[in-house]
């Protein structure tokens, strides 16, 4: 056995090539807490007796508790059928208590976007500039889609600094191209967020996860995913994740002092 061969990444390596099923590395952090919406919430779509649509947020089923059983890592749901950055931020953390100390992570994974864009499009938001972050306090933060999103960053950071945090781009869903263009705009601004602050990580889902054409949406949806569709999902995340830290490795060495005083070298975190 080439024991590098698990732990480097290869020559010309994308970050799904290498599908891992059993969390892979991204099973060192033994806290994660997964930020997002219906797709973050195992959310499912069911049909009353007079052909009312319903959607229900089934929460064992999310990706976020495949990966935890994959990981034997102990995963929150921060999430919501519907939620948006700005909601999260006006009041949905501060009503579930999502900022407790008990409920602090070493990993955040942030998969919001997709209501966001639905608002933009709608021209109930703007999505925003990096000069509507104010990094010295984020509450001055211009009220757009990347103002809201950055103060989540911001305010765990504040609460964990050492904390890990992985950005999410929405998935290409096909046939629609307006919409396409705006995912674009918002995966390029979570890229430059990560410039932006430390210890974060783009997952570029947009460029390699599988399109959402009808074919992934027979196999795989239920409305929103199906209970397959969930798990396809949780291994695209801990692939990804194992990835960066394949690539990247001296960036996660000290993982396991997250939420401590605790230091190997400081220059290092």
């Amino acid at each position: 056995m080439n024991i590098y061969e698990y732990m480097s990444v290869a020559e010309n390596e994308k970050p799904l090539d290498r599908i891992v099923t059993d969390g892979g590395f991204c099973a060192i952090f033994r806290t994660i807490a997964c930020i997002g919406d219906s797709l973050s919430s195992g959310e499912f779509e069911s049909f009353a007796e007079d052909g009312t649509k319903r959607y229900h947020d089934f929460y064992d089923y999310s990706w976020g508790q495949f990966l935890g059983r994959s990981c034997g890592s102990k995963v929150y749901n921060f999430s919501r059928g519907g939620m948006t950055a700005k909601q999260y931020i006006e009041g949905f953390a501060e009503e579930n208590g999502f900022w407790d100390k008990d409920k602090l992570a070493q990993a955040y994974v942030i998969a919001l976007g997709v209501n966001d864009t639905t608002q933009h499009l709608k021209g109930e938001i703007e999505l925003g500039a990096l000069e509507d972050i104010d990094l010295s306090d984020y509450r001055k933060n211009a009220k757009t889609f990347i103002g809201y999103y950055a103060q989540i960053i911001q305010r765990i950071k504040e609460l964990q600094p050492r904390a890990k945090i992985f950005l999410v781009s929405p998935i290409q869903t096909a046939g629609h191209e307006e919409r396409t263009q705006k995912y674009k705009i918002i995966r390029d601004l979570l890229q430059d967020l990560t410039t932006i602050f430390k210890n974060t990580y783009l997952l570029d889902m947009l460029t390699y996860a599988p399109v959402q054409d009808e074919d992934i949406r027979r196999r795989y949806w239920l409305g929103h995913m199906a209970p397959a569709g969930y798990v396809l999902v949780a291994r695209m995340m801990e692939s990804y994740i194992d990835y960066i830290i394949r690539t990247k490795p001296e960036e996660f060495k000290q993982v396991g002092f997250i939420g401590t005083d605790l230091y190997y070298h400081p220059e290092e975190v």
